[in-house]
């Protein structure tokens, strides 16, 4: 009797892989996408394997492990990862399992060690990952030098850490890292730090949550805090730009100039985008009352008046980085319907809590927005379980930006299952 069918282990996802290219390649570009994609757990699987499990996720800032011997750890999917500092400055990236037995080695969000020591039986690990006691009882026979920690794809650029889990070789970053570096020089984020930090659980597909956040469409009908100081639009060739908001643009950019601070809109693709925009006439942050949520400015900038930098990184990662403080969110999916959305503003690691900024005022504008966003998203996420839901079409004017995120993922998904599912043949429109 066969027990076991070999070729379905090897690729238990084949099928659903093959009904999610051919949906892609068929859907409409500019309409929602199939009920499958927001709500079955099959697909969201392949969305683990094929996006999060082989693109560039944006992990953390170098800031959170300042020293040798710092540690961040996170989890994307069922991998869990550690990222630590070692020696001149170099930050390694290992899945947070111990060669022994498997169980998890960093049990902290955030820590400081020496060594990395599995809790469970001992096994010490040097910060680079290689194995240095199993104690005496595993045999003279035995090869330490096969056992260190399995490493993941490291990328650092303008202060983020990004990871990779991809088994091969890591797509091509250089291009965005040098671009990262270039527009974030003026904040010396190796100097800052983490002032406060909130994660929300939203009952709602992680493609959901990054659909939201593309758009602003919604913006009027439910953001009131985020719009005492946004702008709706970033970009004077959006056809909602007014000409009072392109004289006000044309202003702020010979300001910026002036201090050598880069604003010019930059897209990588579609996978990255970058542009610094105003605020609203008068503000020069993201706080209640439009004023600098600290007092101390961020890295060699001279003004508070910086508008906001705008950072986006598929899949997983928006930013906004003013004169005084930034604001970075990441991504990660825990299930179909379920994502976790982190959110960290980041001061001079020089300002003093309580005299230089307060965290509670900080963080009240992206409390609110995230808050209201959760919701919306969660509602999106009800609607589209119905059988009532069939895709629906987006504005062209209001939600390009949806439509250029969903054009990434369908591009994506489909380049990276043909290369897992050689006998795919799609029509190709």
């Amino acid at each position: 009797m066969q027990l076991i069918n070999h070729e379905r282990l090897e690729d238990p996802l084949g099928e659903t892989k093959k009904a999610c290219a051919q949906m892609l390649n068929e859907r409409d570009p500019s309409f929602t996408l199939p009920q499958p994609f927001y709500k079955d757990e099959r697909v969201f699987a392949v969305d683990m394997q094929e996006i999060f499990s082989k693109e560039w996720l944006f992990a953390g800032m170098t800031c959170e492990v300042p020293k040798k011997g710092n540690y961040l750890t996170l989890t994307v999917g069922e991998n869990p990862i550690v990222l630590v500092r070692g020696d001149k400055d170099a930050i390694h990236g290992f899945y947070n399992v111990c060669r022994h037995r498997g169980s998890k080695l960093c049990l902290q969000e955030r820590g400081k060690a020496a060594k990395l020591v599995c809790p469970y039986h001992q096994w010490t690990y040097e910060l680079d990952g290689r194995l240095l006691f199993a104690g005496s009882d595993m045999g003279e026979d035995f090869d330490m030098n096969a056992y260190g920690l399995k490493p993941i794809h490291v990328r650092v650029a303008g202060g983020f850490i990004f990871v990779c889990l991809s088994e091969g070789e890591a797509p091509s970053f250089d291009e965005f890292a040098e671009t990262l570096d270039h527009y974030l020089e003026p904040y010396d984020m190796e100097n800052t730090k983490i002032a406060v930090e909130s994660n929300i659980v939203e009952d709602a597909n992680w493609k959901l949550v990054i659909e939201n956040n593309r758009e602003c469409y919604h913006c009027n009908g439910s953001h009131p805090e985020l719009l005492n100081s946004l702008i709706e639009f970033d970009d004077t060739d959006d056809p909602r730009a007014t000409d009072d908001y392109k004289a006000l643009v044309a202003r702020k950019q010979a300001d910026w100039s002036a201090e050598s601070v880069p604003f010019e809109l930059k897209r990588i693709g579609r996978r990255n985008r970058l542009t610094r925009t105003p605020l609203l006439n008068g503000v020069v942050s993201m706080t209640m009352d439009g004023k600098p949520g600290s007092k101390k400015l961020m890295g060699r900038l001279q003004s508070p008046d910086m508008g906001s930098l705008r950072i986006l990184h598929l899949p997983n990662s928006w930013n906004h980085f003013m004169g005084d403080h930034a604001i970075v969110f990441r991504v990660l999916p825990l299930s179909a319907q379920k994502t976790l959305v982190t959110t960290k503003w980041l001061v001079h690691k020089d300002a003093v809590e309580g005299e230089d900024y307060n965290p509670d005022e900080l963080r009240r504008v992206w409390d609110a927005t995230n808050d209201q966003d959760r919701k919306l998203a969660e509602e999106n996420q009800r609607g589209i379980n119905s059988q009532a839901y069939q895709p629906g079409p987006y504005s062209k004017t209001y939600e390009f930006g949806v439509i250029d995120f969903l054009a990434w993922y369908s591009e994506q998904m489909i380049d990276n299952i043909e290369g897992d599912v050689p006998d795919l043949k799609l029509a190709k429109g």
